[in-house]
């Protein structure tokens, strides 16, 4: 959700990001200008009848006491309040309008977010790590788990359907590991602390990250409950101080959680079929901080660095990119991807998104803090992948496999592993 008076007082900011962004405005900014003079128009008319209401009210006091006859004045008082109750609630249904407008706009893109189409637009920030030199052809994640007994993507289907997955002894141990290394060294390294959070949470939350209205398809709906399964623990981290004032010097507050993902992945059909690169369930670890507004910039380049840190420990070659204005999620105001390198699928897969959405998301959930001047600001929010364990654990085998059909458990892991 964006900030009505900005737009209307520079409704070009909008359309810039529009044009940016690929999406048509439909004169968007014009419905979002006339709606809110309307309003305007409708508020202050409702004040100069309080104010007259008010004004005649001490009057007719005056004249009661008085004894004199107040029935002629009473009625026209009727009458004003009957306009007053009119016009409140045509402006309650203008409020409502002005804000599902605002619900489907997307935020705002950074300053130094890069113009383009599609990820061919996306630009290189700096790429880690030296890619392993083989004498023999390397394998992908799933042929080698597959053989080695300890993914089972049959029975996953049979369980549950296309796109879901079971491990088995080996398999589900180091992606446990892989989970235990993530949240120990965010929480004793990186500075956030662990939470945990449920992963069926309600409408409120789910608008709030801005997953609906606009992506209502993109998760799964329990309909008689009014819940929803989250796409990510975003949502309830983030959510987690909905509707709450915060202390300024308690910023920044840094959390993470390890949870279920849940994605219809939607639209996606055709692509990384197979393996553990696109599933409809998922573990991940998460991160999200909290921030003011001046420590946006440098939190997003930390949070960057947490991310990372542990692909490194893993000694796992990534790159970092930085997404296009098309490439981005509508909430995010700047986003780069991390991709791992896939020696057995021949290409770089994302691994994790860390964007910022600046007040984006703080506004849909009014979450703000306290200033040392007193002033209710809101909140910047950030959020990132520390990471993906599946994917995770497929580049782990992909760069660790050896000749025979086999891999090696990277040093960090085996102290998890008993």
């Amino acid at each position: 959700m964006l900030d009505i008076n900005r737009i209307v007082q520079n409704p070009e900011e909008l359309l810039s990001t529009l044009k940016k962004r690929g999406m048509e405005s439909s004169d968007i900014e014009k419905s979002i200008a006339e709606v809110s003079t309307k309003q305007r128009k409708l508020k202050l008319e409702v004040e100069e009848l309080r104010a007259e209401r008010n004004k005649v009210s001490k009057e007719i006091g005056i004249l009661k006491s008085q004894g004199k006859d107040i029935s002629e004045i009473s009625a026209s008082m009727k009458s004003v309040g009957d306009k007053i109750k009119s016009i409140e609630e045509t402006l309650a249904k203008e409020e409502e309008s002005l804000q599902e407008l605002n619900l489907g706009l997307p935020n705002l893109l950074d300053e130094s977010v890069p113009v383009g189409k599609s990820e061919e637009d996306n630009v290189l920030v700096k790429e880690w790590g030296n890619r392993k030199q083989t004498s023999f052809e390397s394998k992908t994640h799933f042929d080698i788990g597959e053989k080695l007994g300890i993914f089972d993507f049959e029975r996953g289907v049979k369980l549950s359907g296309a796109r879901f997955y079971t491990y088995r002894g080996l398999g589900a141990k180091l992606e446990r590991a892989l989970m235990n290394l993530m949240l120990d060294t965010h929480t004793t390294e990186n500075g956030y602390e662990e939470m945990w959070v449920p992963v069926l949470v309600n409408d409120e939350s789910m608008t709030a990250t801005g997953q609906l209205p606009k992506f209502a398809d993109d998760f799964y709906r329990l309909e008689k409950d009014g819940l929803n399964l989250i796409p990510t623990a975003e949502v309830p981290l983030t959510n987690y101080y909905r509707d709450e004032i915060i202390q300024e010097k308690d910023l920044p507050i840094s959390v993470c959680a390890h949870t279920s993902c849940f994605r219809r992945e939607a639209g996606s059909y055709g692509r990384d079929t197979r393996g553990l690169v696109r599933v409809h369930q998922f573990q991940k670890v998460e991160l999200v901080k909290f921030v003011s507004q001046e420590e946006s910039g440098s939190a997003h380049e930390k949070m960057l660095n947490d991310a990372e840190s542990i692909l490194q420990k893993l000694n796992l070659p990534y790159r970092v990119m930085l997404l296009c204005s098309r490439d981005m999620s509508s909430a995010s105001s700047k986003t780069y991807d991390i991709e791992v390198w896939m020696p057995g699928l021949g290409r770089f897969m994302e691994i994790s998104s860390v964007s910022n959405f600046k007040d984006y998301q703080a506004r849909r959930g009014k979450i703000r803090y306290k200033s040392k001047e007193g002033k209710n600001l809101l909140v910047h929010t950030l959020n990132g992948s520390g990471l993906a364990l599946g994917r995770t654990l497929a580049a782990v085998i992909e760069n660790y496999q050896l000749e025979d059909g086999t891999f090696e458990i990277p040093d960090v892991l085996k102290q998890y592993i008993r």
